[in-house]
């Protein structure tokens, strides 16, 4: 038996799905309609402070002629894109190649003695 509480109850996206396109389009028509209404205010802010404060009203007009572009583009971005599931493919590690030990100038060098005597300490 699993208890249920209402603070702990936890929902975990387990697909790589997309949202819904009724879902993508209902956003989309939001974000436009309240870019639009933001022009129409600032239209109407413009035509208010025309005769008040002429540069604010301009800066007003500039956003009301330029806000239809930009929301008829972040209308039309299309669909966001799925997440990138992980990859089912696993490569081999790869093995490491065994060597020989580097050696110095002096190991290098031809050993004196006699054969199958050990060099002592120097």
């Amino acid at each position: 038996m699993r208890k249920q509480h209402g603070d702990d109850a936890q929902v975990f996206r387990i697909t790589g799905a997309r949202t819904g396109l009724a879902e993508d389009v209902r956003g989309r028509q939001r974000r436009y309609v309240i870019s639009m209404s933001i022009r129409t205010a600032s239209v109407i802010l413009a035509v208010a402070l025309w005769n008040v404060e002429r540069y604010v009203a301009v800066v007003a007009l500039v956003l009301g002629a330029v806000l239809p572009y930009i929301a008829v583009v972040i209308a039309n971005a299309g669909r966001e894109r799925p997440p990138s599931l992980p990859s089912t493919f696993v490569m081999a590690p790869v093995r490491p190649m065994i060597t020989p030990p580097p050696q110095s100038e002096d190991e290098r060098a031809e050993p004196t003695g006699t054969p199958g005597e050990r060099p002592g300490p120097v």
